[in-house]
């Protein structure tokens, strides 16, 4: 499975970035940077997925569901709500997507910007100062959704974008550690290819507080596809604790069972910004622990 990662261009003056001197720069810098995606795509092969469809495809290849609202210390309750009406709004324009054979699945061109016009809210927003709110905060928490339905998949991650920090304790959490995405509109995208002979369909609804999703296709793959985590743990380096651990994709022919590869596609050494009083301390490990 490949991961892209882009690299954005910066302008430094003095010590600051050029989009952190002030709201008017970072508003530039912004637009620049979608401006300079707009132009990407406009030239780009891709031949990015469009069709929906109510007909649902027969077989599923990976279901999941995820809590909604979460207790996180620090973090206005209105904003967990507000979420729930944002990925509301996006589900509607990402269930039943059908991608055919060669197609490619972009986040932003299916969902589209999200504003207050369109009825999004202000919700929780992750950006390179912190914690803070934006118009369609929380959507990342379904772009975690798709990019988990897709890792347990054959298809192709052509785009990617890791949260790099731990930025809350785990709170009733389904996978492993690391494997989301982050998504911003719309230079930071979340994208997969289907290089795969048959149409593959995303599902997503909300029922009873949680967000469920479903990966459909038209038959059957040969192959089924499981995570695992390894060697989860913190450790303090200097004044500060990291989250550690390594994630690794299985490959299993579905006809023996047998275990036919293992790749490693996560190796996480990430700051906690959370409280460490919270970090669990059978979970800590000093230099002279084994492994």
């Amino acid at each position: 499975m490949k991961f892209l990662t882009f690299v954005k261009e910066v302008v430094i003056v003095g010590r600051k970035l050029f989009c952190d001197i002030n709201p008017t720069t970072y508003k530039i810098s912004l637009e620049k940077e979608i401006f300079k995606r707009n132009v990407k795509d406009l030239f780009s092969e891709e031949k990015i997925a469009k069709q929906h469809s109510k007909e649902v495809l027969p077989n599923i290849v990976k279901s999941h569901s995820s809590i909604l609202i979460r207790k996180l210390n620090g973090v206005d309750l209105r904003l967990q709500e507000n979420k729930v009406t944002n990925i509301m709004l996006a589900c509607n324009k990402v269930k039943g997507l059908i991608i055919h054979p060669g197609e490619t699945f972009s986040f932003w061109k299916t969902v589209g910007k999200a504003t207050q016009k369109k009825g999004y809210k202000e919700g929780l927003v992750i950006s390179s100062k912190g914690l803070t709110s934006g118009y369609g905060g929380g959507l990342c928490q379904m772009a975690n959704m798709i990019h988990w339905l897709v890792l347990n998949s054959p298809l192709e991650v052509t785009e990617l974008h890791h949260h790099s920090d731990a930025l809350f304790p785990d709170e009733r959490r389904r996978v492993p550690f690391g494997t989301g995405t982050s998504v911003s509109y719309n230079n930071i995208d979340y994208r997969f290819r289907n290089n795969t002979d048959q149409d593959v369909q995303i599902l997503v609804w909300i029922e009873d507080g949680e967000l469920l999703g479903e990966l459909r296709s038209e038959r059957e793959f040969p192959y089924r596809y499981k995570l695992i985590e390894e060697n989860h743990h913190f450790k303090k380096e200097g004044d500060k604790y990291y989250r550690i651990s390594q994630v690794y994709r299985l490959v299993i022919d579905r006809a023996t069972n047998e275990v036919l590869n293992k790749e490693l596609i996560l190796d996480n050494h990430s700051a906690v910004l959370y409280d460490y009083s919270l970090i669990p301390e059978d979970q800590i490990r000093n230099d002279d622990d084994t492994k």
